[in-house]
């Protein structure tokens, strides 16, 4: 939650058409490239949520200690192009919503409505997340890969608040660049551990979004895995104060084709 903007279509376009430009351009001109379809799925739990907007007059509130949150399934889809064996283009769809419920013992002022004490409430927090990726294999042995790159991350979040009577929400939609790596270690024909994510922080906020999975190969097509990856950050501002953590068990298999 670094930067904020109000062009989600126009972005999300943007990314997608150059994603497919570039892979068509490429799978014409190279016989060495390589595609892979991952997807990634499992149980999200949240770590913390605290959430003030407006950032300068809004009332502090928690959506993990205040109100409750469910345990929620998710999923990611993700394609990967990689020409000459090191340099990776990647398009991800990360959708996240976690819902809450439960009340606070004092009256919460969120986004200019004015929630009393006590009343039940329900929220709802939406983070969904696209990104176009490029990286590079630095290191790339028998044994090791590491690569580093850039990610153009688009964040289409919304924090929703709502009572019997009362209803109030925020949109944004802002877009960042982050510092992508990947590091692999492999340890026989078929067992591995992956280390990958994209993070950055700046004055005006931070995110991280790292998994650390053992990966077993099926066979020269398929590969699957199982892990934790932890999902972090927030932006403190005049106009929204939001940190969280997210907690995800997750397992994944992916296609080379």
């Amino acid at each position: 939650m670094i930067n904020y903007g109000n062009n989600s279509n126009d972005m999300k376009k943007i990314i997608i058409s150059t994603f497919i430009a570039f892979v068509l351009l490429s799978w014409a001109s190279s016989a060495r490239a390589q595609a892979l379809l991952d997807l990634e799925s499992g149980l999200v739990l949240t770590g913390y949520n605290n959430v003030r907007i407006p950032g300068d007059e809004g009332t502090l509130f928690s959506l993990k200690d205040d109100l409750i949150p469910n345990a929620e399934f998710f999923y990611r889809l993700r394609l990967d192009y990689t020409l000459k064996s090191r340099h990776t283009f990647s398009l991800l769809f990360a959708p996240l919503e976690i819902n809450s419920a439960g009340s606070s013992a004092t009256d919460i002022f969120f986004e200019g409505v004015e929630f009393p004490a006590n009343a039940e409430l329900i929220g709802t927090y939406k983070f969904n997340s696209y990104r176009l990726t490029y990286r590079y294999d630095i290191v790339q042995k028998p044994r090791f890969e590491f690569g580093l790159g850039i990610t153009a991350k688009i964040r289409d979040a919304e924090i929703a608040l709502s009572s019997q009577d009362l209803n109030s929400k925020k949109t944004n939609v802002g877009f960042v660049p982050i510092i992508n790596f990947r590091f692999f270690w492999k340890i026989d024909e078929k067992f591995g551990l992956l280390l990958d994510g994209d993070a950055l922080a700046a004055p005006q906020g931070r995110a991280e979004d790292v998994q650390i999975a053992a990966s077993y190969k099926i066979s020269d097509n398929f590969k699957m895995r199982i892990g934790y990856r932890i999902l972090e950050g927030g932006a403190d501002n005049a106009v929204v104060y939001n940190f969280s953590l997210f907690h995800y068990a997750a397992a994944g298999i992916s296609y080379t084709f």
